[in-house]
């Protein structure tokens, strides 16, 4: 892509079609169709052996797809993979650095192998990720290796990055630099796919996720719809007659009532169900946000355990 073309990309930064990889009996990936625009900052949710690394090979060629396609940049990822990789600054959920070398020649092998970066970015980045770069790669600790491996992800001058797992073995502090460098990237107008455990992290700083369970993509949503989403549990006064929902109200809440209980679900702007509800008259009134938690429960219930 490149980012110097003046007016909006003709392409998705991200997109597949029915993507699928399959080894023998087993299928990974199933049918996964999805898009990611230029400059969105998207998630990918779902426990280990849902098809997240699967699917994060597939775009970038290292796996061949069983059926359907894929593209980066507009580039095909098969028949393209080398010029789709120069698109992409990649974290690997697992990254191996040189132990022998310390951190300023670490950086110094990526910056020959990408180009771009000169040595007052890396040392500005470094400092924000409290990383000692004079340190032997083998004597950092794995935190002090994940802040690395992010420094020349991040240093790296690609208009796509793709993260698996940024935050794994890091402190809060620097979790919270890390998000902030995501939300930077997207600020300037670089695509990020942010795959993660933390649904917290991922409720911070993603404009859209999408979830995959079992190999299949089960859900995406926007994190808009699910901010605005909310559970309401309210106690009626005693011998309370039936509920009268307003017709307006009626596409957009969803109830439930045992006596005088009752419980509200909507997608709604709250204001436009206040003045309902305190008609109603409740004797208790309990509100709050669904959430990114909530939503991913729906696809993966708590009880239920990865077998993978």
């Amino acid at each position: 892509m490149d980012r110097g073309t003046q007016g909006p990309p003709s392409h998705d930064a991200i997109r597949t079609l029915d993507l699928t990889k399959s080894y023998g009996a087993i299928t990974a990936l199933d049918g996964c169709s999805l898009n990611v625009a230029p400059g969105e900052i998207f998630g990918l949710l779902g426990p280990n052996g849902a098809g997240k690394s699967t699917l994060i090979r597939l775009l970038l060629g290292f796996l061949r797809p069983t059926r359907g396609r894929a593209s980066v940049g507009g580039l095909d990822c098969i028949r393209q993979s080398l010029a789709v990789r120069r698109q992409v600054a990649y974290l690997p959920g697992d990254p191996r650095l040189f132990r022998h070398i310390n951190g300023w020649q670490t950086t110094r092998f990526f910056r020959q192998v990408r180009g771009g970066w000169d040595r007052i970015p890396v040392a500005r980045l470094a400092e924000r990720l409290e990383l000692d770069l004079s340190r032997r790669v083998a004597a950092m600790s794995t935190g002090m290796r994940q802040k690395l491996a992010l420094l020349v992800t991040f240093l790296a001058d690609a208009p796509i990055l793709i993260l698996d797992e940024p935050t794994s073995n890091l402190d809060p502090t620097a979790r919270r630099e890390v998000l902030q460098l995501v939300r930077e990237a997207g600020e300037a107008g670089k695509t990020v796919l942010f795959s993660s455990h933390v649904l917290a992290e991922v409720e911070q700083v993603c404009g859209r996720v999408a979830i995959l369970r079992g190999g299949k993509l089960a859900r995406q949503a926007r994190m808009a719809d699910i901010h605005r989403a909310h559970r309401i549990r309210l106690q009626l006064p005693p011998q309370h007659g039936p509920l009268h929902i307003p017709e307006p109200l009626q596409a957009v809440v969803r109830t439930r009532r045992d006596g005088d209980e009752v419980w509200l679900e909507t997608e709604a702007e709250l204001a436009s169900l206040l003045h309902w509800i305190a008609s109603l008259e409740p004797v208790e009134l309990h509100i709050e946000p669904v959430g990114l938690q909530a939503v991913y429960d729906q696809v993966h219930p708590p009880h239920e355990s990865s077998l993978s």
